[in-house]
């Protein structure tokens, strides 16, 4: 693996068929919503809900996921989509901010649990095993697309890029830090644990709020932990705020969150 990463020159297009091209990123992403989509409709069956209103839920979190992502995108590079606007429907080339996604995601998620009576930690609590799932695999898309990268590296395992995808002040350099990979392995890691804290508490019938809500609230702080800790070797363009790059800011916006719902739950349920 890690000298295929050092020798191997990705291509973004898997296929082409005349002017029909198939991205490797859009095939990463698919893959990922479908992965997800099993994890999340098998888990519901552990808390008895109806196949149909997570098939339901499901179409409507991919469908405001990829606009929530995408607008958050946008915003962050608004400078080049304001002068190139229909680059902004261009998808497949990336640029699918996550954070976007968890925005648009909660949004639905309330609305939908309290349309259809269904507990909303519930729900929460089975939607984000099969996020992190999806984020493993979708960042192999940023990776054929050579972008995301980190900063340069010597170490064995960084990734080529081509001198067209490299920012100015690095055409020198032609190895950089695989953030992508880096985020992926961590995901997978988050994932198993979320997994593995479903196993647990319907295992040990500890099913309640504050367990499913402590679920959703690790892969919040995880997720955000993990995202702080690569920005600061990713080199790609973006806004800065008191000295840190925006995800960063966002991801110790949600830790700080996290921190107080849980201190609030934790007083609802001593006093």
């Amino acid at each position: 693996m890690i000298n295929f990463l050092h020798t191997f020159n990705p291509n973004p297009t898997l296929l082409s068929f005349g002017f029909i091209n198939i991205y490797w990123y859009g095939l990463f992403v698919v893959v990922g919503i479908l992965l997800s989509i099993i994890i999340m409709i098998k888990l519901a069956s552990f808390y008895n809900i109806d196949k149909k209103n997570i098939i339901d839920l499901i179409f409507w979190l991919i469908i405001g996921g990829i606009i929530g992502t995408r607008i958050y995108h946008i915003f962050l590079e608004f400078p080049y989509y304001l002068k190139n606007p229909l680059n902004a429907l261009k998808i497949w080339n990336g640029g699918l901010a996550i954070h976007g996604g968890i925005i648009a995601g909660l949004i639905i998620i309330y609305y939908f649990s309290k349309k259809h009576k269904i507990n909303f930690w519930v729900l929460t609590s089975i939607i984000v095993p099969g996020v992190a799932l999806g984020q493993a695999i979708g960042r192999w898309g940023n990776y054929f697309n050579q972008e995301l990268f980190g900063s340069p590296t010597t170490l064995p395992w960084g990734i080529p890029i081509n001198i067209l995808n490299r920012p100015i002040e690095y055409l020198s350099n032609i190895f950089f830090h695989p953030t992508f990979l880096y985020e992926s392995i961590g995901s997978l890691i988050i994932f198993s644990i979320l997994i593995g804290a479903h196993i647990y508490i319907i295992k040990k019938n500890k099913i309640n709020n504050f367990s499913l809500f402590l679920i959703f609230a690790f892969y919040l702080t995880a997720y955000s932990i993990l995202r702080f800790a690569l920005e600061f070797i990713k080199v790609d363009t973006t806004i800065y705020l008191g000295g840190l790059r925006w995800a960063q800011v966002v991801s110790l916006f949600i830790i700080f969150l996290v921190i107080i719902l849980i201190s609030f739950k934790i007083y609802k349920k001593t006093n």
